[in-house]
């Protein structure tokens, strides 16, 4: 039995159109509440973040988790009342028991008073295993700077690859399809960023690149073989064509995802937090672009050829 994408591309376009929606409105909140769609991290905006750790080793220092009330307080008396401020489960065991602040820039007197005020509150801490980084303003602007950069030109050289290898309208659907990926994929870590705090650093552009890269992949195979298609059988229905494409690929694509999803769950579940927010991206990514390879870019072609009457294409 072969499977008709066509059959219930509008239920595959609404699907897609919510998440859309959810997305841009939930960067039209995020905005609205800190001046930016994304929560950005240290590596963007500059600053100093803190990572401390209680010193368990001391009698009952430990018996109750870090409380956040008590941690606010001590921030507002230092005037750093407007940092944030998480309870960090490091690799899953922790109990509470670290405490990750992030707040403008601090000198290393400032430093050693805030932290001398939230050992007196929250108790001893292990100063050893605590961790401190500053990134300036500058740097941050740079860095936010150079990663726009990189996923402006990567797309602009996707376009050009496309229009180069396929006519326009394959071209046009792909780079749909891609936008799709990102803009849902940003949109959900918008999301995660009002309701968790979750923060997108450096790694996340870098996990947008390397979804376009996926993504644009994925639709290629697909495409590549609904030109064969149309090659052997030029006055076949172009939703025909489209829906055989997409089944003699459907495997292959199918295959290739999960064996790299698999390795994306072991990096998110085992690979520690500096690698957990940016296996999650990929998970979402990758996920994303398999979805509209085959239910978006696709069916968009094939809408399109059948409201153009194009099934045979010049130079297909």
């Amino acid at each position: 039995m072969k499977f008709s994408v066509n059959k219930q591309r509008n239920l595959w376009w609404g699907i897609s159109v919510a998440l859309i929606v959810a997305s841009l409105i939930s960067m039209f909140i995020s905005w609205q509440q800190i001046g930016a769609p994304l929560r950005p991290s240290l590596d963007f905006v500059g600053g100093t973040r803190l990572q401390l750790e209680r010193d368990c080793s001391a009698a009952q220092n430990c018996d109750r988790p870090i409380d956040l009330a008590a941690v606010r307080q001590v921030m507002t008396e230092q005037g750093l009342g407007n940092s944030t401020i998480q309870l960090v489960d490091k690799e899953r065991d922790s109990n509470n028991q670290i405490l990750s602040i992030r707040t403008k820039n601090l000198s290393a007197d400032e430093r050693t008073r805030l932290q001398d005020a939230l050992a007196q509150t929250i108790g001893k801490l292990d100063l050893e295993a605590s961790q401190n980084d500053t990134v300036g303003p500058t740097i941050g602007r740079q860095l936010l700077t150079s990663g726009l950069l990189a996923l402006i030109v990567s797309f602009a050289g996707i376009i050009i690859y496309l229009s180069m290898r396929f006519q326009f309208d394959y071209a046009f659907f792909a780079i749909v399809a891609l936008f799709h990926d990102v803009l849902i994929t940003t949109g959900i870590f918008s999301m995660l960023g009002l309701a968790q705090g979750i923060e997108v650093d450096s790694l996340f552009i870098v996990s947008l690149l390397t979804i376009t890269g996926f993504s644009v992949n994925d639709t290629v195979v697909i495409y590549d073989r609904i030109r064969e298609v149309i090659k052997l059988s030029p006055d076949r229905p172009i939703e025909e064509i489209v829906d055989e494409a997409v089944n003699q690929t459907l495997g292959r694509s199918i295959n290739t995802t999960l064996t790299v999803l698999l390795t994306l769950f072991s990096i998110f579940l085992f690979g520690g937090e500096t690698l957990k927010n940016f296996a999650l991206a990929l998970i979402i990514g990758f996920t994303l672009g398999a979805y509209s390879s085959i239910f978006i870019a696709s069916t968009l072609l094939s809408w399109w050829r059948e409201r153009n009457a194009q099934s045979k294409p010049v130079n297909a």
